[in-house]
C-alpha cells in the first residue's frame, strides 16, 4: 500500500530521536563556574585541607555552590563568573605554590547523563572567554643545536676514519674544522668523507699560512626543513601539554612561518597559562668524566670536551662529557612510579628506535662507570627596556647521577626525585614532548567571560527569532503538512546540538551562524516536497498518490542541493581556519541532519497519520 513504512523505519527513527534528545540535552543544563585545586609536589588535599578552603572563602564572603572531591583534587562550583575569578585570586594567593588553582567551566548535567557519557558543547573563545596568545619560536635556537649536533657528528666521522686530529667548533653559525698546514692530505680526505655522509651541508676550503679549514655551512633546503618541523614540533608539545592539563578544546594553529596561535577557552588565569605553555623542560643524558679531576676543573682547569653541572640546589659538581648521550626528543612515554630497590620516586623511560640504539652503544662501551640526567628548562624573562621579549634564560642542573651496572637501550629509568609529585610532573612534561625551540609570548589578549555571556545571548537569540519566524510562516502556508514540517525542523536542531555534543565539536559565532542558517535551509527540502505535492493534487491525483509522487520526485532535487552545499561545507573546513571551520562544521551537520529529519522524519509522521488510508483532501 502506498505511504507506509515498515515497523523496523519507525523504530530506527524513533532511536535517533531518543538518542539525539538523550545527547542534546546537557546542552540545557549548560556549565557551571569552578575551580579546580590540584596538589602539587607533597601537598594532599585532606578533610582539614577541605575545611580550610572553605573557611577562607567564607571569611571573604564568597559562596561557593559545592565542594567534590575529585580524583585530581577539589573542584569548587560557584553561581556565577564574579565570584568565581575572585575566590580564584583569593586561593592563589593563600594556598602557596603547593596547589595549582586554575579556573573552568564545569558541567552542570546530572549525574544520570554523566554515566551515559553525554556532555556538552564546548564553547569557543568568542563565547565563554578565555586566552588568546600569539607566540614567536626560536628558531636560532633549533640552528644552533643542529650545528652542535654536526659537530659532534663530524668529529666521530673523523675519528672512525683517523683522519687526523683537527679542531673542531662552531664559530660564527658555520662549521669550522681546522687542520696544520702540513696536512694538506688529510683535510682534502676529510672534506671528501664529510661531503659524502653529511648530505644536508656544504663545503668549501679556506687555507692561510699555518691553517688550512673545512667550512661547514647547513644548505638553505635543509635550514628551513629545520625551521618548519621545530614549529610543528612546537605545535604538537603545545598541544599535547593543554590537553595532558586539562584545557579544553585549546586551539593551536601556526600563523606565518615562526609564530603560533593559542587560543584557551574558559581559562582567565594568564599566568598559569604561560607556565603551562612556556615549560621547555627537558632532559639529557651525559656520561661522567672520570678520566679527569673535578677539583681541577673547579679550579678553572675544564678539559677539552668536558663541562661543569650543578645540582639543583647548586651545592653538589659533576664534570660530565659534552657529548650528549640522547635527549628528550627521543622519548616515547614516561610514566611515574617507584624504584623497586629503594622505594624512591622514579620515572620510567622508553624510547624510541634511535634514542635505544644510542643509549644501547653507550652503556655497552661504558660499563661500570657514571651516567648523569640533566634537567634543562628555558624560562622566560619577560621585557627589556625597549619593550622586545628577552631571550629566555636556560636553567641546567643534575637530577641523578647513577653507575651503569648494566647494558640497557630502550627501557631504563630516572631516580634522584624528591617527591612523587615531581616524579608525575617530570613525566608529564617529558610525556607531552620537549619544545623543539624556546617560545616568546609576543602578544596576549584576554576575553571576559562577560563579553562571551552577552555573545551567547546574541546568538541564541538570532536563533531563535529565525526558527520562530519559519515556524510561523510553514504553519500558515501548508497547515497541517507545515506542522508537520516544523515538528521535523525542531526535530533537526535538537539532532544537530547532539551531534555536535557527541562530537565535542567547539561552538563559535560563526558556528551559530551556520545553525542559523541550517534552520533556515532545513525546510527548503518540505517546501519543495510540499509544491511538488500540490502540483499533483492539481493535475488531479489522488491524496494518497500525490504524497507519493511528491516525495519521490522531489528526492533528486533536494539531493542536488543539499550535497552541492556540503561539498562547499567540506571545501570550507579543509583550506579554512578556526573561524571559518567552526562554520562549516556546523553547517555540514545541519545539512545531514536536515536531509534526515524533512525526508525520513516528516515522511514517517504523515504516514502514520494518513498513510493507507481513504482520504479525499490534504491539509496543505
Amino acid at each position: 500500500m502506498l505511504n507506509q513504512y515498515p515497523l523496523w523505519k519507525y523504530l530506527l527513527i524513533l532511536i535517533v530521536v531518543l538518542v539525539g534528545g538523550l545527547f542534546a540535552l546537557p546542552n540545557y543544563y549548560g556549565t557551571d563556574p569552578a575551580i579546580q585545586i590540584v596538589p602539587q609536589r607533597q601537598a594532599e588535599v585532606t578533610e582539614a585541607f577541605e575545611q580550610q578552603v572553605r573557611g577562607l572563602l567564607d571569611s571573604a564572603g564568597l559562596k561557593v555552590q559545592s565542594i567534590e572531591r575529585t580524583d585530581t583534587g577539589l573542584l569548587l562550583r560557584f553561581a556565577d563568573v564574579d565570584h568565581q575569578l575572585q575566590a580564584s585570586e583569593l586561593l592563589d594567593g593563600k594556598l602557596g605554590e603547593n596547589y595549582t588553582v586554575a579556573v573552568n567551566l564545569a558541567s552542570a548535567s546530572p549525574d544520570w547523563l554523566e554515566a551515559f557519557g553525554a556532555r556538552p558543547m564546548y564553547l569557543g573563545l568568542d563565547l565563554r572567554g578565555g586566552l588568546h596568545f600569539l607566540l614567536e619560536v626560536d628558531t636560532s635556537t633549533v640552528i644552533e643545536q643542529t650545528y652542535q649536533r654536526l659537530r659532534q657528528d663530524a668529529r666521530q666521522l673523523i675519528k672512525s676514519r683517523k683522519l687526523g686530529r683537527p679542531r673542531v667548533r662552531v664559530e660564527d653559525g658555520k662549521l669550522v674544522i681546522r687542520y696544520k698546514a702540513t696536512d694538506a692530505g688529510v683535510r682534502d680526505e676529510a672534506l671528501d668523507a664529510l661531503k659524502s655522509e653529511l648530505r644536508e651541508m656544504s663545503f668549501t676550503t679556506e687555507d692561510s699560512e699555518q691553517w688550512l679549514r673545512i667550512i661547514g655551512k647547513v644548505r638553505e633546503k635543509a635550514l628551513r626543513d629545520i625551521k618548519r618541523l621545530a614549529v610543528q614540533q612546537n605545535i604538537a608539545t603545545l598541544r599535547n601539554r593543554a590537553n595532558e592539563l586539562g584545557v579544553a578544546e585549546p586551539v593551536i594553529q601556526q600563523q606565518g612561518e615562526d609564530r603560533i596561535v593559542v587560543q584557551l577557552p574558559g581559562v582567565q588565569d594568564s599566568a598559569k597559562a604561560k607556565r603551562i605553555l612556556g615549560a621547555t623542560a627537558t632532559v639529557e643524558f651525559h656520561l661522567e668524566d672520570v678520566e679527569h679531576s673535578l677539583a681541577e676543573a673547579k679550579k678553572g682547569n675544564v678539559p677539552f670536551g668536558s663541562r661543569i653541572y650543578y645540582d639543583r640546589e647548586g651545592v653538589d659538581a659533576y664534570l660530565l662529557k659534552k657529548r650528549v648521550v640522547t635527549t628528550g626528543e627521543h622519548i616515547t612515554n614516561a610514566t611515574a612510579g617507584f624504584d623497586s630497590d629503594s622505594g624512591s620516586p622514579a620515572v620510567f623511560i622508553n624510547l624510541d628506535g634511535a634514542g635505544g640504539n644510542a643509549m644501547k652503544r653507550t652503556t655497552k662501551a661504558n660499563l661500570k662507570k657514571p651516567m648523569a640526567t640533566v634537567f634543562i628548562e628555558y624560562k622566560p624573562q619577560g621585557k627589556g627596556p625597549d619593550g622586545k621579549p628577552l631571550p629566555p634564560k636556560k636553567v641546567e642542573y643534575v637530577i641523578n647521577s647513577a653507575v651503569i651496572q648494566g647494558v640497557f637501550s630502550r627501557r631504563f629509568q630516572i631516580t634522584g626525585l624528591e617527591s612523587s609529585a615531581e616524579a608525575q610532573e617530570l613525566a608529564l612534561l617529558l610525556r607531552a614532548g620537549a619544545l623543539a625551540a624556546p617560545i616568546q609570548f609576543v602578544e596576549e589578549r584576554t576575553i571576559g567571560p562577560s563579553l562571551g555571556a552577552e555573545s551567547i545571548a546574541q546568538g541564541t537569540e538570532s536563533v531563535v527569532v529565525g526558527m520562530i519566524l519559519v515556524l510561523v510562516f510553514m504553519a500558515i502556508w501548508y497547515r497541517g503538512f507545515g506542522m508537520v514540517a516544523n515538528v521535523a525542523l525542531v526535530m533537526n536542531l535538537v539532532l544537530i546540538m547532539a551531534v555536535l555534543s557527541i562530537m565535542q565539536a567547539t561552538l563559535t559565532l560563526p558556528g551559530i551562524a551556520g545553525i542559523v542558517l541550517t534552520v533556515g535551509m532545513a525546510v527548503d527540502a518540505n517546501v519543495l516536497i510540499f509544491e511538488r505535492i500540490r502540483e499533483e493534487l492539481r493535475n488531479g491525483n489522488t491524496p494518497q498518490a500525490s504524497i507519493h509522487a511528491g516525495y519521490a520526485k522531489a528526492l533528486e532535487t533536494i539531493a542536488d542541493a543539499n550535497i552541492t552545499t556540503l561539498i562547499a561545507a567540506i571545501v570550507l573546513y579543509t583550506f579554512g581556519t578556526g573561524p571559518i571551520k567552526g562554520f562549516a562544521v556546523t553547517l555540514s551537520v545541519g545539512i545531514v541532519t536536515s536531509m534526515f529529519t524533512a525526508i525520513m522524519g516528516t515522511r514517517a509522521i504523515i504516514n502514520l497519520f494518513v498513510g493507507g488510508r481513504k482520504i479525499r483532501k490534504l491539509s496543505i
